[in-house]
């Protein structure tokens, strides 16, 4: 493919630029965005909020330059993150302009333009033009290929973790020869060795992964100041979208092209940069003017998506935020619904109301027009909170899909972990042995199945029969041999275990995973998914304690995943809120807004201020999902690694403007106001906000509590009245009285353990705690600590 030889301004195209037709697409942008497409010359930053209008705004800068003949299609670089985006962008500009569009063959994602770049320059970093791109599993088999080569311990390094590392580095535009010298001592030089013998191995074989694409490009302008300069002077515009998403890497790659005619547009929003943990940079849209001195900084800010009170809302949210460059959503729609917030007893309580609010949705009985499913999402934080929601719906009978991600059932460790439980309850469940015999790893090979399968056909009995047999026999010998007769050993005495019932189905669940070695594979999996199923593991034995057995649960999950709905139904929506980016719907549940889920206690610890911050972006972006009702939620009470604990409202909720949000908590709620989610009255400025009077009165009104959950809750709170004390082990103390503590104080938290007293304002405490550090924290949750050593736990 060939490129214009000439960097200048052809005479023909400055005549077609002296009689501009008329541009109709320009009939329907706003000031701001006009702004935005006319502003030709020079870095322009498109600062672009959510439902703006950015994708709007940046097609029709691309059929300007094009209709005025500023520049011919191939001279335009348009980056985009995802192949859907380019697509939409191609359609929507071909509709502006005809067939122009077709020339554009510098639209698309960073590695698609990358591929095109690195197969015309491969001979310059070693490599052949026909060089293939290795995926994900080929990458790991490799690296654990040259890991045995090494003779280094598998467990020291393990494929997997090594394969992120290095991404990592590549993300970052960190070769083998300038790894900083603080990942030096981290990874020490057995990763450095390995990663530099990674590189070589592509190398012969003639290879690049994902991270190559456009590591290579940078090393090729860097060190060929001719190709560089060439692309420069061919790429007279580049236009860049979700800026706030993009990594090192892509960030030098951008700047060292746009250093030509500095004709570059960044499109993004730094409010929606949620991504960090894949390497993504907020840094990089923060810097833009001090990048590109001179640029324009155009602000989209009329919103076309959500009601006033909506955008309040995400506003107030991320005014907390310190590092961002600031704007003001505003729309012209009509007042809306407020946005609407209530706690629920527990996290089962929440997901039966929210259901029932989705049938009054869809049926219209809700005071508002009816909803269609489709129009209907669920964001939550972590994928793990999506069991409850779906166990509720597939009870009820409500349509649904889980976008970004297969349903719960589907997951490769639920299903791993149901086919260890089939087994346990019917040996003679051959498709479930076949799943788990090598699963975690047992040194069992293709030849050694084969035997176990010939054994069980010969003897007329089950593969698992047929296990003990070649094992006993040494048919299957060495390593697996000896696995295996370990495995059907565990199966039978598991078997024996669910026959007495001698422990509760729940604990004999527990301990196949743990003693099966189940568990303890993916606590060594160093990958970024694995911290995730193993709180989908815990997700999935919390959901038996529903059950009087494992037969019965196993029965329930065969039954509801049975009654799969038809694709063409209309269904409710379900995701992470990472997943949401870019989507909209009339209706948003926003559940789990507690301290400790949302924000992640995991973000907070690895990533302090910073981790705060991406946690509070993440709450934008759910919250500016919704175009006319969001909802969000909080429970009082979770189970966490089997042991329930209370749980304090999100400190996002704080930041809630009051009059846009409708409270529907009524006071009582949660048992008399004990527990931590009894004190969101107290501690919450926009819980506060509620009178009781206004608040029992809205909840007659819609009829909302109806539910059992909450005659549960209400029956609760009489049993235990708001102001009786709280007895635990021993010590009692008043949970509705100010503080009686004093500076200096030591005492216990649940969650925080031991710490000393430093300050107090009413009831609530700050305390330096001696592993957890300096926390503020409401008296009702700590207990003078006893005068005996850390053992005596008051707990």
């Amino acid at each position: 493919m060939s490129l214009s030889p000439d960097p200048d301004l052809p005479l023909s195209r400055r005549a077609m630029a002296g009689a501009i037709p008329r541009a109709p697409y320009l009939d329907g942008l706003n000031p701001a965005q006009r702004a935005a497409v006319e502003a030709l010359d020079g870095p322009v930053l498109m600062l672009a909020g959510a439902g703006t209008g950015k994708t709007k705004a940046l097609t029709a800068r691309i059929a300007h330059l094009l209709t005025t003949g500023r520049a011919r299609p191939n001279e335009i670089l348009a980056v985009t993150f995802t192949n859907k985006a380019a697509r939409e962008m191609r359609n929507r500009i071909g509709a502006m302009v005809g067939e122009a569009v077709e020339g554009m063959p510098w639209l698309g994602t960073f590695h698609a333009i990358c591929v095109k770049l690195l197969r015309r320059h491969a001979e310059l970093v070693g490599l052949r033009s026909n060089f293939t791109i290795l995926d994900t599993d080929d990458q790991v088999r490799l690296l654990k290929q040259l890991i045995q080569a090494s003779d280094i311990d598998e467990k020291r390094w393990p494929a997997r973790q090594l394969a992120h590392v290095i991404d990592a580095w590549k993300n970052r535009a960190v070769t083998p020869v300038n790894i900083p010298a603080a990942d030096v001592s981290a990874f020490d030089h057995k990763g450095v060795d390995l990663y530099a013998a990674y590189q070589r191995r592509l190398r012969d074989l003639n290879a690049v992964d994902f991270g190559d694409l456009l590591l290579h490009m940078i090393t090729i302008f860097k060190t060929h100041e001719d190709v560089l300069s060439q692309y420069q002077r061919w790429f007279r515009y580049i236009l860049v979208d979700e800026y706030q998403d993009t990594n090192i890497a892509q960030y030098m790659w951008l700047r060292l092209l746009a250093q030509g005619h500095r004709n570059v547009c960044c499109v993004g929003d730094d409010d929606q940069s949620i991504y960090g943990w894949r390497g993504a940079e907020v840094g990089n849209i923060l810097r833009f003017e001090t990048d590109f001195p001179g640029a324009a900084v155009i602000r989209l800010e009329q919103n076309y998506r959500s009601t006033p009170h909506i955008l309040a809302a995400a506003s107030a949210v991320i005014a907390g935020n310190k590092g961002r460059l600031g704007k003001t959503l505003w729309t012209s729609l009509g007042e809306g619904e407020k946005v609407r917030l209530i706690g629920h007893w527990d996290g089962e309580e929440e997901a039966r109301w929210i259901g029932e609010e989705i049938e009054a949705m869809q049926r219209g009985t809700r005071g508002m027009d009816p909803v269609p499913l489709d129009g209907i999402a669920i964001l939550v934080r972590a994928s793990h909170q999506m069991r409850s929601f779906e166990d509720r719906f597939l009870t009820i009978g409500l349509p649904y899909r889980v976008i970004g991600g297969p349903r719960f059932y589907e997951r490769q460790e639920i299903r791993d972990a149901m086919a260890y439980f089939r087994l346990a309850v019917s040996p003679d469940d051959d498709l479930a042995f076949e799943r788990i015999v090598n699963t975690p790893k047992r040194g069992l090979g293709d030849k050694a199945i084969q035997t176990v399968q010939v054994c069980a056909r010969q003897n007329g009995v089950g593969l698992l029969d047929g296990a003990r047999i070649a094992a006993e026999s040494k048919l299957v010998a060495g390593k697996g041999g000896n696995e295996l007769r370990i495995f059907v050993q565990a199966m039978e005495r598991w078997h024996d275990q669910v026959v007495r019932e001698g422990d509760t189905h729940v604990e004999l669940a527990q301990m196949i995973l743990d003693e099966s070695g189940y568990t303890a594979m993916w606590q060594n999996d160093k990958s970024p998914e694995a911290s995730g199923r193993l709180e989908n593991l815990k997700e999935l034995v919390k959901a038996l304690e529903q059950f009087d057995s494992l037969q019965g649960f196993l029965e329930h999950v065969a039954l509801v995943m049975d009654n799969a709905s038809e694709d063409g139904e209309e269904k409710v929506s379900i995701m992470t809120l990472h997943a949401a980016k870019g989507l909209e719907f009339p209706a948003v549940f926003l559940p789990g807004w507690e301290d400790g889920l949302f924000p992640s206690q995991r973000s907070l610890d690895e990533g302090g201020l910073k981790g705060l911050e991406e946690e509070r972006r993440l709450a934008y972006v759910g919250i500016t999902r919704a175009e006319q009702l969001a909802t969000i939620s909080f429970a009082g009470n979770r189970r966490v690694h089997g042991q329930w604990q209370s749980s304090l409202p999100s400190r996002f909720i704080d930041e809630l403007p009051k009059d846009h949000v409708e409270v529907l908590t009524p006071p009582g709620l949660y048992g008399g106001g004990y527990g931590a989610a009894g004190m969101a009255m107290s501690a919450s400025p926009v819980l506060q906000a509620a009178s009781e009077s206004q608040l029992a009165d809205r909840a007659a009104r819609a009829d909302v509590y109806a539910s059992p959950g909450w005659r549960r809750m209400q029956a609760r709170s009489q049993v235990r009245p708001q102001r009786e004390p709280q007895e635990t082990r021993g010590l009692t103390i008043d949970v509705a009285a100010d503080s009686s503590f004093t500076i200096g104080d030591r005492v216990f938290h649940q969650k925080f353990g031991y710490g000393r007293i430093t300050g107090a304002e009413g009831d609530k405490l700050d305390i330096a705690f001696e592993k957890a550090g300096e926390k503020k924290v409401v008296a009702k949750f700590v207990v003078p600590a006893p005068n005996g050593g850390d053992d005596d736990v008051p707990f």
